[in-house]
This record gives C-alpha cells, sequence and structure tokens, in this order.
C-alpha cells in the first residue's frame, strides 16, 4: 500500500509498504479521509516533543470497514470515525474512565503510525459509527472532540465570560463548545487578522480581538475590568500560554489546550492572589466524540465553513511545506484517498 512518511523533519515522501495484517478480533479499514492538524505541521517542522522518525502521520480519520472479526459490531462497507487515541483500558488513568490521558496511551500518527496510508488495523474499540455523517464531517469529529473536552475540563457556568486564544481549528472548535455552554461573551484572540474576521463570520456569538500594542486595554474594557472567568489557550505557543494567565480574572481558570516543549512559568503571588486554576486538556473521550456527532448532526457546527481545503492525499508531500511557508486561507484542509 501508498503511504505518506515524514522521514525526518521537513522531508515528506510517498513510501510502499505492505498492507497491513489484523490482529485477531481487530478491524481492517480502507482510509477515506485524513484532517490535516497542527500537530502534523509540528511534525514536519520538528516541534512535537512526544515523535521519533520516521513517522506515518495522519489522527484526524474516516474510513470504511473492509474486514470485520465474527460477531463484530460493523459490518462490511460501514463508514466510520476513528479515535486515534489507543489506550491500555489497564492503568490508573483508564480505571478513572479517563483513557484520553491513560499512562501507556499511544496517539495514531504520533506515538505508532496513522492514517495517512491506504489501509489500517485497529481495534474494534477505537471505531465509532459514522451514524449519517458525510466520510469528510466524521474526519472532522476529532479535532472538534477536543475543543468539546477542552470545554468540559473548564467547567463553564451559564453568563460565564470565555476568552479563546488562538483561532486554529482547535481554537475554533474550543469557542463553538463554549458557545453552546451559554457563556455571556465568548471573545477570540489572534495575532493574524484573518483568522480573527473568519472567526468573528463563523458565529454570531464570537467578537474578535487582534494582538497589538493595545489588546490587553480593549480586554479590560470588553469585561468592564474582571477580564475572564474561563480562559482557553489553543495556540501551541510558550509565550501565548504564560501570557494567558493575565487575561484570566479572580476565582478564574485558565485551560492550556494545546502542549508545547517549553516549562511554563508564571507569578506565584499573582496566581495565589487570583486563587486561580491551571488546568491540562489533553485529547477527548468518546463522550465528546459523541457530542459532536451530535452537534453536527443538528447543524450547530458549520462543517463546511471549517472545512476550507481539499487534497489528494499523494499531492501532500508537495502541498504540505507550501502551507507551512504561506497558510493564508487554510482553517481545515481535508486529504481524500
Amino acid at each position: 500500500m501508498k503511504s505518506i512518511v515524514c522521514t525526518e523533519p521537513g522531508k515528506l515522501i510517498i513510501e510502499e509498504r505492505s498492507d497491513p495484517t489484523p490482529p485477531k478480533d481487530w478491524v481492517t479499514l480502507k482510509m477515506k479521509r485524513v484532517g490535516l492538524c497542527g500537530t502534523d505541521f509540528h511534525i514536519f517542522k520538528g516541534l512535537h516533543p512526544f515523535l521519533e522518525y520516521p513517522r506515518v502521520m495522519g489522527h484526524e480519520l474516516s474510513g470504511e470497514i473492509l474486514e470485520t472479526p465474527r460477531n463484530g459490531r460493523f459490518s462490511v462497507g460501514d463508514k466510520v470515525i476513528i479515535n486515534p487515541y489507543l489506550s491500555c483500558d489497564n492503568c490508573v488513568s483508564c480505571k478513572k474512565s479517563k483513557s484520553n490521558c491513560c499512562v501507556n496511551l499511544k496517539v495514531l500518527g504520533v506515538h505508532t503510525d496513522g492514517g495517512m496510508c491506504e489501509f489500517l488495523c485497529l481495534p474494534e474499540r477505537a471505531i465509532y459509527s459514522a451514524r449519517g455523517l458525510t466520510l469528510t464531517e466524521a474526519a472532522m469529529v476529532e479535532f472538534l472532540s477536543i475543543g468539546a473536552h477542552a470545554v468540559s475540563r473548564g467547567q463553564l457556568l451559564a453568563g460565564s465570560r470565555i476568552l479563546v486564544i488562538g483561532a486554529g481549528p482547535i481554537g475554533l472548535g474550543v469557542a463553538l463548545f463554549a458557545s453552546f455552554e451559554e457563556a455571556s461573551a465568548v471573545a477570540i484572540l489572534d495575532v493574524n487578522m484573518e483568522r480573527v474576521v473568519f472567526a468573528e463570520n463563523l458565529s454570531d456569538a464570537f467578537s474578535g480581538f487582534v494582538v497589538d500594542d493595545d489588546v490587553d486595554e480593549k480586554l479590560r474594557e470588553f469585561t468592564k475590568g474582571d477580564m475572564f472567568d474561563v480562559v482557553f489557550d489553543a495556540t501551541g505557543n510558550a509565550q501565548s500560554m504564560e501570557k494567558s494567565l493575565d487575561y484570566t480574572s479572580h476565582g478564574g481558570a485558565c485551560v492550556f489546550v494545546s502542549v508545547v516543549k517549553d516549562k511554563i512559568r508564571f507569578s506565584d503571588p499573582f496566581f495565589h492572589a487570583r486563587e486561580m486554576k491551571i488546568i491540562g486538556s489533553r485529547n477527548a473521550n468518546r463522550i465528546d466524540f459523541e457530542n459532536v456527532i451530535d452537534k453536527i448532526h443538528s447543524g450547530k457546527i458549520p462543517s463546511s465553513e471549517l472545512n476550507s481545503h481539499n487534497i489528494d492525499l499523494l499531492d501532500l508531500p508537495k502541498q504540505l511545506p507550501t502551507w507551512i511557508e504561506n497558510g493564508t486561507g487554510l482553517v481545515k484542509a481535508i486529504a481524500h484517498l
């Protein structure tokens, strides 16, 4: 089968590999769609903290069942969503129903080879029915689930003032699910004016702000001096993550959605004076996937607007460096097989 392999930072090739052989009771899938994620861009640039090369990337996935074990839940030809977080189901975290941060977690496309290939074998528990979604919508469920999970970690109350820093796909997912929780205000902050304008056009619930010399004062005015009850940082940038704490109100919480290699530092007196919370949010659980599927079915997720680009998977080695150099207009690209 053909696979797209990142052999080292900055190098992506098409490689012929043997078709996979499924272990007993596993499912064989024909890959159909692969969403491009900030994680994939970080891998290509050599910035991901949990990765070894070479690696077949791809964790935002949908496909069709090719082979299934006898008495399995699926039938050949079923369209499915793939949960890329392969947990052990036996560690301290899994026993707390937190398989998203399993001690022995292997994420497709990061710790183990992912879905930028023709065929993939997976345990049945990692596969969910697409339930009437298109294959493209099904491939978008994973990144939206990260936003849904982050919002659940933030424990929003009705009337909360929310700030989402980073207007990429993950940040937009966070903002959408925050707006579903009846927040009184959802502000989105980004360094890129184009992204801020896109976010404001995506939902009437969003107010956009661009990072400039006066942005702190603008955010104070927006919140009448109190700053935000819950701040979500989805930038994957250490300086932004440290700065995000400044936007958190007394008694508020700051949720780090993205992961960076760096150490994050903060002022302890500042932290204690606010009795604020710093919360990590990692990946997503099945309940988050189901939440996203329901929201797409109900029409609350503008999936067609989020899907800005489509590409043949075999064209990716040529196109990916171009998008990294100039990502104008890029929100969510989907590769087709």
